[in-house]
């Protein structure tokens, strides 16, 4: 609300009013502090917190925590009010004729801005600052989600960074500078989007020591750029499985980012074994019997014999 006015009346937001208007329902508002006047909604959400969120729920991301709780609201369906009947499955279906129908389109949840990205590579949104890899000065959109931030550009995504509710926040990406680096590669150690990538725990110990070692092989400057190349392919070819690779590099005593490269794409064991024996089946049907040399041999032996 952007403003309790006296009595039942409410200013309300644009979102608020947008929201209601695309499912075509009316707002209705309580005295402040008065959940006695809404004590059916009360008591339900009571029973859903007791029922959903105790102990509260563990799941990976937003997204599997919402599937769990639909999951939970679908079992509900099966449970029976104290003094009814009907299940509360069975008096949807009953109330569901009366309804008026759903809208074709879906309400759009996320808030849309358009910021200009600055000389740093950012963009800012609300309070805080997020990295693109769009040129400074550039328009960009911008998708504002509850726990998320997604920066499109030409109605693609460029960036995704999950939201700060924080003020004054800068949230970085490495991947969004590896050009600028390229060009100056004696900035990279100590940027800010690295640093963000170690607290973040992105950045293990095991690429500082293939570091040191690029380092040490091709100079500051190259080492440098090499390393870059092992961020890039990390970033296309999957980054735990760099990893990996830049540790078994490591064990091998390998120092050159080729190399880290091409372990990182070799098939692993499982997939080396399953295409060994398709390959062994495909040459079974080439096999063919061992040539048997005795009549040449028969042949030989008269040849002397005339002699």
């Amino acid at each position: 609300m952007k403003k309790i006015l006296r009595g039942y009346q409410r200013e309300e937001t644009e979102r608020v009013i947008a929201f209601r208007s695309h499912w075509g329902y009316r707002s209705e508002y309580c005295n402040p502090a008065r959940g006695n006047e809404k004590g059916g909604v009360e008591n339900t959400l009571g029973w859903y917190r007791r029922n959903f969120l105790v102990p509260v729920p563990e799941a990976g991301d937003l997204a599997q925590l919402n599937l769990l709780l639909l999951d939970r609201c679908r079992a509900s369906q099966q449970h029976t009010l104290s003094g009814r009947r009907m299940t509360i499955g069975a008096a949807m279906e009953q109330e569901r004729p009366h309804l008026l129908p759903l809208a074709e389109e879906r309400f759009a949840l996320e808030e849309i801005l358009y910021p200009i990205v600055d000389g740093h590579g950012r963009a800012k949104v609300k309070l805080n600052w997020y990295s693109t890899p769009l040129r400074a000065g550039v328009r960009a959109m911008v998708k504002v989600w509850p726990s998320q931030i997604e920066v499109l550009r030409d109605f693609k995504c460029v960036a995704l960074h999950q939201r700060c509710y924080g003020r004054g926040h800068q949230l970085l990406n490495l991947e969004h500078y590896l050009d600028v680096l390229e060009k100056k590669p004696g900035a990279m150690a100590g940027s800010t989007p690295l640093q963000q990538w170690r607290a973040a725990g992105r950045w293990p110990e095991c690429l500082d020591t293939i570091w040191r070692k690029l380092e040490s092989r091709h100079g500051r400057g190259g080492g440098t750029r090499e390393m870059i190349s092992l961020v890039r392919a990390g970033l296309s070819d999957g980054w735990d499985r760099l990893i990996r690779a830049v540790e078994e590099a490591l064990r091998l005593g390998v120092t050159d980012a080729a190399a880290v490269i091409h372990i990182l794409r070799m098939p692993d064991a499982e997939d080396r074994r399953r295409h060994a024996l398709q390959l062994a089946e495909e040459l079974a049907e080439f096999e063919r019997p061992l040539p048997v040399m005795d009549e040449y041999d028969q042949l030989l032996g008269d040849s002397e014999v005339i002699q």
